[in-house]
């Protein structure tokens, strides 16, 4: 599904650069689910950017089934990432003053998808992580697991073939944490790859495979 080889990455600090990820080389298979785990500062979050092929890296290859994404334009990269990839983030990313089912549409919106299908399609995914009572609820009236379960709706409505979860659980109590791991497990078992960012060990745990960075480097 997607293989690193051999990637760098710096970042300018006043007349020097700081080296974040010093030969990152990572494969990960078709639906599998795999966790990414590592201190603050180990360069995760890097790592993760440039998976979602929101930053670009300095050297190396990076293939998402066999293209290699490399010097794209911002064009190319959005298409990329539309076709390929779907986002969860920690703090949700949810638009305050539209509510769940208008959420969960904006990406088909963006994709020309129009009016009448686009609300088909996102009241079908609403249900399919258990919130569809929830559909015209503003960000603002709904619990942080719920929210939590609006973003995983926004980000499968597209089809894509990785999720790539960034910290999902970390402003979560733990029943909403175990209620969201249980949602990505399901997620999982239909066939979607799916990539955690997290710190927290019982979430990596529940996991096929632990990846472990350190100072920008695998260590596992």
């Amino acid at each position: 599904m997607i293989r690193l080889s051999n990637i760098y990455k710096s970042y300018p600090v006043g007349k020097e650069r700081l080296q974040v990820l010093k030969g990152i080389n990572l494969e990960v298979q078709k639906g599998e689910m795999v966790s990414i785990m590592g201190a603050s500062g180990s360069g995760k979050s890097t790592l993760l950017n440039i998976l979602g092929i929101l930053d670009q890296y300095d050297s190396g290859e990076y293939y998402i089934e066999d293209t290699l994404i490399k010097n794209l334009s911002e064009k190319k990269a959005a298409h990329y990432r539309n076709r390929f990839i779907g986002f969860v983030f920690q703090s949700y990313n949810l638009l305050s003053y539209k509510n769940a089912l208008e959420n969960v549409a904006l990406p088909l919106y963006y994709q020309g998808v129009r009016t009448k299908e686009r609300n088909k399609k996102a009241r079908n995914y609403l249900e399919r992580v258990g919130i569809s009572e929830w559909a015209h609820h503003l960000p603002s009236e709904l619990s942080g697991g719920q929210k939590q379960r609006v973003a995983i709706a926004r980000a499968l409505v597209t089809q894509p073939k990785m999720i790539l979860a960034d910290e999902p659980t970390g402003n979560l109590d733990s029943k909403s944490s175990q209620d969201i791991m249980d949602l990505f497990k399901t997620i999982h078992n239909q066939g979607v790859t799916i990539i955690i960012i997290t710190h927290e060990k019982d979430i990596a745990e529940q996991t096929e495979r632990i990846i472990t960075i350190k100072d920008g480097i695998i260590t596992n």
